[in-house]
Order: C-alpha cells, then structure tokens, then sequence
C-alpha cells in the first residue's frame, strides 16, 4: 500500500512539475532526413552527421514544486563540433507539434550558419539569427512564431531579482531583435532559463582524461578526441576516460551530496563483447557520465582470434609485398603518400567447389533472364558501306530525288555485326567483423554476401559481360586486406567458387584504400562503361583515427578520383541508417538501401541489369 502510495505521488507531482508537452512530441527520427538536408542547402558542412544530444545541467533557478519533483534541472540543447550536429532526441517544448517540429528545422539552419567557436553565447547565436534571417528571409516568420511561443514560456523579469532580471531581458531582446545585440550577456547569480531556439552555451564536446597507451598502437597515428558514444537505451550521456578501478565490485560514493546516487564499476569488455552481466543495464539507465577505462592487465585464457592478426603460417596467402596508396586528411586537406599498405590475398584453404545446392534453382532462372542481355547478331540497315543495299533507303533516297530533295550523303547499304556489350564491372565486397552477425535466425551477412556473390558471378557469367570479384578488411592503414575472388582475366569455374566459400568475416573497414585499388584495377580495363559495386553493412572504421568524419572523408575522396578517371561507383548496403552519410559519399542517385538483407542475393543481379541498360 505504501508503494502504491508513493508511486502516485511520485506521478502526481512529476506531471505538475512538468514544463513540456509529451502528447505534441517530435523525435529526431522523425525529422532528421529534412533537417540534414536543410542544414547541408543552406551551406553546412556535408560531412557532419546528425546524432542526439546529451541532456546537461541548465543550472537554472528552479520552481519549488520542481526541486519537490527532483526535475527540470537538465535538458537536452542543439550544438555542433568538427564530426557531428548535435540535436535533441526529442523535442516537447511547445504544445504543438508544427511549432516543435520548426524548431528543429530552425535549430538545423541556425548550426548551418553557425561557427560554434565558444565565444560569448548570447553574441553568437543573436549574429548566427541575424545572417540566417538576412540571407532567408522566408524563415523569418517561422522564426517569429518560435520566438512568441517561448517568450511565453520564460519568466517575468518583473518577479526576479535585480541581477537575473536584467539578464532576462538582454535575452528577450535578443530573440526579439537579433541584430540590435552588441554587448554579452550580464552576469548574474545563476544562470538563465536555457533558449531552446539557440545552440548551446557551453557544449560538453570533449571528455577529461586521456586513453592511456597501448603497445600496438601506431606512434604516428592522431590523438583522438574523446566524444560522447551513443547508446542503445536512445540517451546519450557524456564519456571520460579513467584509470581501472582496482576493485571488480560496485562501491557507494559516500558523499553527502551524492547519498542517494549510486556509482557502479561494470566490467563490460568493448573488444570482446563477452559480458553478460544483467545489471549494466539498469546501472546505465542511472547514469549520466560513463566512464571508460583501458584495462592494461592481459588476459591468457582468451583469444579473439579475428581482432588481432593471425601468424602468416596460419593466415591467407599473401600475394606480393604489398601496395602502397595515398589517404586524404581532410584536417590538412592533403592526400598523404604512400599512407597505406594494401595486401593482395587469396584464401589459403580455398577448394575447387559447385555451386552449393540451395541456390542452383536461382541461379537458372537467372541465367535464362539476364541471357537477353547477351550480345546477338543483328542487321545495321542505312550504312555508309556495307555487304549489300539497304532496299528501304534505297527507295526512300530515289523519291527523294524525284521530289526534288538532293541529299549530300546517300546510306544505302547495311551490315551484318554483333552488337558488343561495352563493359566493364568490379564487385568490391566488404569482409568486416561486423558482417558476423545474424540477420535472422539461419543466416549471418556474411552468409548473404557469399550467396550475392554466387548470383551475381551466375548471371554476369550469361550475359559474357567482364567482371572481377573482390573483397576488403582492414587492421588499421599497414594491413588493408584486398581479397582476391576472381580478377578480369580468370574464367569463372569451380576454383572461383571455392574462394567465394572460403570468405570469412575479420577486423575492419578500411573503404578508401581498398576503392582507390579497385578504381586502378577497372581503369586498365579497355571498356567504355566501368561500373565499381561496392557491398557493405556499414560505415568506414578502423582501429586508429580512421573513424568517423576522417573515414567519411577520405572513402569521399576516393569515389570522386574513381569518378573523375571515368569510373562509376555505385554502393549497395543493408545499413539502415546509411541515409544518413551514403548520399554525402556516393550522391543520392549512387546508392541503394536493401532492407531486408536476405533478399540481397536475388536483387542484386537485377539492380546489375538495371545499372547497365540505363
């Protein structure tokens, strides 16, 4: 009875404390496809991803019936840093949902115009209004109604005191007139009521303390900042990095204002992803800075075999000694030589091997589709020369004659030719860990990718087309794996097949190397038409700085030298979230999303012959 008791309070109090509106609710998912393309027309940068906010301390004066509740004391707030454009999860400001819903197109526009150099807060978000609405002016009453609906919102500077009054009203007036703000903010005890159609006053993009390192590290690789990670439970909270707690058990952080918190060591493995502990789960909803340590004790009786490179003896063959490619820094804005090394290799235990069973059925009905596309004998009627007349332009030329009409040039003639398929195409698929993992309940990506291979060989193998089979992984940017399927010149048989069974999955995403080498493998082909398919599940990464815009950026550079030596690129993923980042790297009309992975086998050999009938 108590805790019923208790709990209705708790509700009661909660929901007359409450300052926002949940039942006019906008989520970041539902907008963010308009807000990322509104951010990038009106000149942000094409690179930045979108993700949520962390919530963070307003250290605002709150209501009594607001610190009774224990809310209100945090929020989430629009900001921008050099990888990503940060926006909240969810927005319930206004009661309705067309005014929630303009403030997060309005908060994408203002970041877009916004150079978040830290300065004074009330400056820079009145100067970043003020562009936007000169150089917009359509926003202008979006804007108004935002501005109106808020002001109703903050308090009175008539019932605050002197100091937070006149801090008050520099904000109102900088909401109301933008461009009329040239002094800061006036200090005072506390800070404002946060603004939420401005961007945040003090971001916390960076977290305290240092990974420390680790012996395989590369020494030349970049320091990288610490940002915060995303989690499953859709909030965001902020990262540190601390030295490991000597202790494996929970402690109580006995201090007097932090009685009824508790801080909780939970021994999750990143690496291996081996931990099983039940309560992590409910510690983190508790939470709101996760710290991560890199524990430096060495553990014997474990072994992930593919996060750390196996002895050579044990390894795939290594073909040659390797290639040296260039990597664009977008920081320097350089192509940095000879940055790479690509390792050519083939699978080691690799056997000659049919087609496996399940898919034969498919690849017949294949093969008799994409056997129309093969190149057929036919007549070229009205030829300048040719093996005998063309009677229809014969006779079409006579009575023009008749009529008057004298044609400088007279064909008359036609020919019997093949008419050539003038093309050229390298699958490029990726071999990452992360194709491990299960798309249902019989088959794992890695799978699905092994039986597109199959289709796709089948049905290129009908039309006579040229095409190469390739695949990629990576451990950082001196061991980019480049797998040798089939190349331009070997037939496709049972050899073939037996290194498309012996694919398997291991370590990273290296994208820009492994197309740069693609791109010089198809250049050398005689073809008129080069199309490079690329097949992944995911974003670039690797184990050093190759993560995130830098990974981003430099698989960008690539796709335009393979464009710019007149080589189409063109991506097929299972991502779900490759919205988000493929259109910045391909274009919107170079990349296809398959939802449902298992069905990747059967359309890519048609999304083949749509790309090459075009």
């Amino acid at each position: 009875m108590e805790e019923w008791v208790g709990q209705l309070w708790h509700n009661m109090i909660t929901r007359a404390a409450r300052q926002t509106y949940p039942q006019a609710a906008v989520s970041l998912d539902e907008i963010r496809r308009p807000a990322a393309m509104l951010f990038r027309a009106l000149g942000g940068d094409g690179g930045l991803r979108i993700e949520t906010a962390n919530q963070t301390e307003t250290g605002a004066r709150r209501s009594l019936l607001s610190r009774i509740a224990g809310s209100n004391d945090r929020t989430e707030l629009a900001w921008r840093d050099e990888d990503t454009l940060r926006l909240p999860a969810r927005i319930a400001w206004f009661p309705e949902r067309t005014l929630n819903r303009e403030l997060y197109l309005w908060l994408a526009a203002l970041a877009a115009r916004s150079t978040q150099q830290h300065g004074e807060w009330l400056q820079e978000n009145a100067a970043a209004s003020t562009t936007l609405l000169v150089s917009h002016p359509g926003l202008r009453k979006r804007y108004q109604r935002l501005v109106e609906a808020h002001l109703e919102q903050r308090p009175d500077p008539r019932k605050l005191k002197n100091d937070e009054a006149e801090q008050e009203r520099a904000i109102r007036h900088a909401l109301l007139q933008p461009q009329d703000v040239t002094a800061p903010l006036p200090p005072a005890a506390v800070s404002p009521l946060p603004v939420p159609l401005w961007l945040h006053p003090d971001p916390p993009l960076t977290a305290a303390g240092s990974p420390p390192a680790r012996e395989d590290d590369n020494s030349d690789e970049d320091t990288q900042q610490q940002h915060s990670e995303q989690v499953d439970s859709g909030k965001r909270r902020r990262g540190e990095r601390v030295d490991t707690p000597e202790g494996k058990g929970g402690l109580l952080a006995f201090r007097l204002e932090s009685l009824f918190t508790r801080a909780e060591f939970v021994n999750v493995d990143r690496t291996t992803e081996e931990n099983e502990d039940e309560d992590a789960g409910s510690a983190l909803e508790d939470m709101e800075v996760v710290s991560v340590a890199h524990d430096r004790g060495r553990v014997a009786s474990r072994l992930r075999f593919d996060l750390d490179l196996p002895p050579e003896d044990n390894d795939d063959l290594y073909l040659g000694e390797g290639i040296a490619l260039p990597e664009w820094d977008y920081r320097k804005q350089i192509l940095q030589p000879d940055h790479c090394r690509l390792q050519r290799m083939q699978a080691r235990d690799a056997e000659p091997s049919p087609l496996p069973q399940h898919l034969q059925l498919k690849a017949r009905r294949l093969r008799r589709l994409f056997e129309a596309f093969k190149p057929k004998r036919q007549w070229l009627n009205a030829q300048a020369d040719g093996s005998e007349l063309d009677l229809n332009a014969l006779i079409d030329h006579a009575t023009d004659r008749l009529r008057g009409i004298k044609s400088t040039e007279a064909s008359l003639y036609r020919r019997f030719e093949n008419a050539e398929r003038d093309l050229s195409c390298l699958l490029l698929a990726d071999l990452s860990l992360s194709t491990d993992a299960h798309v249902n309940n019989k088959q794992r990506i890695i799978d699905v990718i092994r039986d597109s291979l199959f289709l796709f060989s089948e049905a290129l193998q009908a039309t006579g087309d040229r095409f190469a089979l390739y695949g990629f992984s990576s451990r950082r940017r001196d061991h980019v794996r480049f797998h040798v399927l089939k190349d331009f010149t070997s037939h496709y048989d049972n050899q073939v097949r037996g290194r498309i069974q012996a694919i398997r999955p291991g370590y990273y995403t290296r994208m820009g190397a492994a197309i740069r080498h693609a791109t010089n493998l198809i250049d050398r082909e005689p073809s008129r038409q080069k199309l490079l398919l690329l097949l992944t599940d995911g974003k670039p990464n690797d184990l050093d700085k190759y993560e995130g815009r830098y990974g981003v950026e430099d698989t960008r550079k690539a796709v335009h030298e393979a464009l710019e030596r007149g080589v189409r690129p063109f991506c097929v993923t299972i991502d779900e979230k490759a919205g988000d980042y493929l259109p910045y790297l391909f274009g919107s009309a170079s990349y296809i999303l398959v939802r449902n992975a298992s069905e990747l086998p059967s359309k890519l050999p048609l999304l083949y012959a749509r790309l090459t009938s075009e």
